[in-house]
């Protein structure tokens, strides 16, 4: 995972499917698909790849993901 990725994820409780692009913290628009590079989700996702599952210490709790897909921009 690295900075401008876009990341498609599977809630492990869920099995919703959400998608985020990485960005800069004064680019971040969470509403839109968009999460800080320094967020807790995107810090958990540093170093992973396609499979890996990864769990992040939210305001509501521990949840955890499935990472399904990371998209680079050219």
């Amino acid at each position: 995972m690295v900075f401008g990725a876009t990341v498609t994820l599977a809630d492990g409780n869920t099995g919703d499917k959400v998608a985020y692009q990485i960005v800069g913290d004064h680019e971040a628009e969470p509403k839109n698909g968009k999460i800080s590079i320094s967020s807790p989700i995107a810090r958990a996702l540093i170093g992973r790849s396609e499979g890996d599952e990864v769990q992040v210490r939210t305001p509501t709790g521990i949840r955890t993901f499935e990472i399904l897909r990371l998209d680079f921009i050219d």
